[in-house]
């Protein structure tokens, strides 16, 4: 049997709304296709503004530009997180502030912000892991207390929610990915989210390589011109049209992914302790953006995935903290982030994605029961 780690979705209604871009005959951003998959961005998160972008990594660099970082300034974020998370604030020479995680969600651990604050910190950045709610009633607060601009990475998160509110819906500015790893894609793709009212227009205009051209589509100004710090981040309207019905669906898609998340933990909770499966708090909705579970070491570990993967399975590990990474070139060699090396070193993510089988996830786990019921 041989499952891969991931199946991009394909709904097989993609093509029709392709065929419509080549009939309209517009192919650049900004057209139907990209209008139709932000009013139900806005209609699914309640934001100000939707803004459908090439990728998730440019909407992260667009938060970066409104929230207009400065060199110097600090911002504060997880280091168990994709590269971009941090690259689009380092661009604009910021100083990367990195805070542990918590063991139980992998996420942002809300009671370790405060500390890192200093008269330089001018924003907050959190990770919603797996699409599980970070702590946002805390960290809203923190953020209220000290004057911080907060930004949500909601890559992984599309229809999940905290306290009964949509991720992405929390932070000033959120960003969404629709690469074609996560649940709903379209190759490469994202989105900003624009929960603050007054950045709306800066927001178009950045988008819009800078200038004003949001005016003159309007007809409030005669020609545009450059007025903003911008690039070009449009997504074309090919992706947009790949996109939309999958939006369209992505409920139906998570709660098949949902299925499968459950038989994960039903099978697996039989022989694994519940501390080294994922948590689910109480107050969170999550989309089953992924499965993993805690191994004892890097070793174990390096062991279990060559077992899955010689039996056809694609396991695969995850982040490799950044503030270990090369880039730096050791300069946070010396700081501690336990819990965070300690999950590098030990998560191990399972395959996931909609129209996985039951006995494909039966398959998996009863591997992984040998593997642990042979020793290891």
């Amino acid at each position: 049997m041989k499952i891969p780690f991931n199946k991009p979705l394909i709904l097989n209604k993609e093509l029709d709304c392709i065929k419509r871009v080549f009939d309209i005959d517009q192919f650049s951003g900004n057209g139907e296709f990209s209008k139709k998959c932000n009013s139900i961005l806005e209609l699914k998160t309640g934001c100000k503004k939707s803004i459908v972008t090439s990728s998730c990594t440019d909407a992260l660099e667009m938060t970066a530009l409104l929230a207009d970082i400065q060199p110097g300034d600090e911002v504060i974020m997880p280091s168990f997180t994709f590269v971009t998370t941090a690259s689009a604030f380092e661009l604009r020479k910021a100083n990367i502030v990195w805070c542990d995680i918590r063991p139980d969600t992998k996420n942002i651990d809300e009671n370790k912000i405060e500390s890192l604050i200093t008269s330089r910190t001018k924003a907050v950045v959190v990770v919603h892991y797996a699409g599980v709610g970070c702590n946002m009633d805390a960290i809203v607060s923190i953020c209220r207390k000290h004057g911080l601009i907060l930004i949500e990475d909601d890559a992984q998160g599309i229809d999940a929610s905290y306290n009964g509110k949509p991720l992405g819906s929390f932070g000033d500015m959120a960003a969404i990915s629709f690469h074609e790893t996560k649940n709903i894609q379209c190759g490469e793709g994202g989105a900003l989210l624009v929960n603050d009212h007054g950045l709306v227009e800066r927001a178009e205009f950045i988008r819009d390589k800078g200038t004003d051209r949001i005016h003159f589509s309007k007809g409030l100004v005669d020609k545009y011109t450059w007025v903003e710090l911008g690039s070009s981040f449009l997504m074309s309207e090919l992706q947009a049209a790949f996109l939309y019905p999958q939006l369209e669906n992505s409920i139906i898609v998570n709660q098949d992914r949902l299925k499968s998340w459950d038989l994960y933990y039903k099978y697996l909770s039989e022989f694994i302790e519940e501390e080294k499966l994922p948590v689910i708090p109480d107050h969170c909705v999550h989309n089953a953006h992924m499965f993993y579970l805690m191994c004892e070491s890097f070793q174990e570990r390096r062991s279990l995935i060559d077992l899955l993967n010689l039996n056809g399975i694609g396991a695969i590990f995850h982040y490799v903290p950044l503030h270990r990474a090369p880039y730096w070139k050791g300069k946070y060699e010396n700081l501690n982030l336990e819990v965070t090396d300690s999950v590098s070193q030990t998560l191990l993510r399972l395959p996931m994605y909609y129209g996985l089988k039951e006995n494909e996830i039966e398959y998996i786990c009863n591997k992984i029961k040998e593997f642990y019921k042979g020793g290891k």
